[in-house]
Formats: C-alpha cells, sequence, structure tokens
C-alpha cells in the first residue's frame, strides 16, 4: 500500500491520547494528531524520529498526523488506520493461501447472532470452504523477543474474539489477524502480564471453537507498507 508524501520530523511528546508534538528539520514545532488509542508503550520516546502527513481538508483542526516513529531498528506504524488497507490489499492479491480461493474481498460487514449485532473488518464469501470472517488488530507492543498483544486491557478485544468463536461455532470460519506492525521481534504471544482475561479468552476461542489466527508482518519502506510474511504464534 503506497503511503502519502511523508515529511521528516523529531517526535518531543504524545499527550491526551490524541496529539503529538513534533519537532520539524527546520526547528518549528507543530502539533499533530496522533491516529493510535492504544498505550504506544515501546513505540516513542522525546528525540525519537517521526514521519508525518498532511492533508489539505478545510474541516480538520489538525492538518499533519503522525504516520510512523523509528525507535532504532526500523519504523514502527503507529497509524492504525492504514493497517487494513494493507491487509485487504494481501486478500486480494491472493497471496496468503488459507484464504486464496475466495473471490471476493468485503470490507466491514455487519453480522446478527443471537441478537447482537457485531461489524467485522472483512468478510470473504463464495469459497470451496465456509464463509470467512476476519477481525485484524494493529500489534506494536514489544516485549522479550515476541510482539504481544494488547498494549492495554481491552474488553471490545475480547468481545471480537467471543464473537468469532460464536460464528466458528455455527460452522463458519473465524479468523482474528495480528498486523505486527514494526520490524522486532520473531514470534507473537497475547500480552497475558498486561490483560491476562483477553489471553484466556484468545485461547479459549482458539481450542473451544476453532477460531484460526494469524500473524503477519507489515514491512516499511521509504513510500509504502506490504505484508512480508507469516510470523509463529506462541500460546503457551
Amino acid at each position: 500500500m503506497r503511503l502519502p508524501p511523508l515529511t521528516d520530523g523529531h517526535i518531543i511528546k504524545r499527550y491526551k491520547r490524541f496529539l503529538a508534538d513534533v519537532e520539524l528539520s527546520g526547528g518549528e514545532v507543530i502539533t499533530v494528531h496522533c491516529p493510535n488509542t492504544g498505550s504506544m508503550s515501546g513505540c516513542w520516546e522525546p528525540g525519537a524520529p517521526v514521519q508525518i502527513s498532511h492533508s489539505d481538508n478545510p474541516r480538520r483542526k489538525l492538518p499533519w498526523t503522525l504516520e510512523r516513529v523509528d525507535m532504532g531498528q526500523g519504523w514502527i506504524g503507529v497509524h492504525t488506520g492504514r493497517t487494513n488497507p494493507v491487509i485487504e490489499e494481501t486478500l486480494r492479491s491472493g497471496a496468503l493461501a488459507p484464504f486464496s480461493d475466495y473471490p471476493e474481498v468485503r470490507r466491514e460487514v455487519a453480522h446478527q447472532s443471537q441478537g447482537v449485532r457485531s461489524r467485522f473488518d472483512f468478510m470473504l464469501p463464495g469459497g470451496a470452504r465456509q464463509d470467512v470472517w476476519i477481525e485484524v488488530k494493529n500489534v506494536t507492543l514489544w516485549e522479550q523477543d515476541c510482539l504481544c498483544f494488547p498494549d492495554a486491557v481491552t474488553t471490545r478485544g475480547r468481545k471480537h474474539l467471543q464473537q468469532l468463536a460464536q460464528l466458528c461455532d455455527t460452522g463458519q470460519r473465524g479468523v482474528m489477524i495480528y498486523a505486527l506492525n514494526r520490524p522486532e521481534g520473531d514470534c507473537f504471544k497475547p500480552a497475558d502480564h498486561i490483560d491476562p482475561e483477553y489471553g484466556q479468552a484468545l485461547r479459549q476461542a482458539v481450542e473451544k471453537s476453532g477460531v484460526e489466527l494469524m500473524a503477519l508482518r507489515i514491512g516499511h519502506s521509504k513510500e509504502a507498507m506490504k505484508v512480508t510474511g507469516e510470523v509463529p504464534i506462541r500460546l503457551d
């Protein structure tokens, strides 16, 4: 997925969840929108190189957006809105073997079960197997050689797992894709030390209902992002 034109800078601070102050190369300090609701633990520190994008939309209060941060090993994608388009591009290309025989990729599809209405990132109908429902999580927390999710307690994340499990229980395919949006780490695992209930729900969804998991590395080049491979998952 091609990125918009990017401008270099250095982050000074991140605050109020959605704001960050960035110093540009000429010394000007600007406030930019930070499109990431997580804790961003280990994803920034004062002085770290960043890249930001500019919007000409006159309705925006802040025209600049924080896109990625370099903590010394390469770019970390902190703009969570970029993740789904990268995964969609990969799904449509047929590059992911478990889904390569599905002719259609639908975005933001609603589903109702047991009186509860849910919305999933992707739905793949029409394949030789059951319809596929996919939820995507952007992963940037790196600890002890593994990338982990979540980086904060997430009731919403547990709900997504339960909904995928319900779909599997009715004979459909439920898939959780963890998009590993930084270069470090050679495995993925649930962050039990941050949200043990999420880790328990994840294991239960896999073991009891057959929810499928994938951990996909997202690589950053000068002007683009793309899936570069699959990473092992540890549930032990």
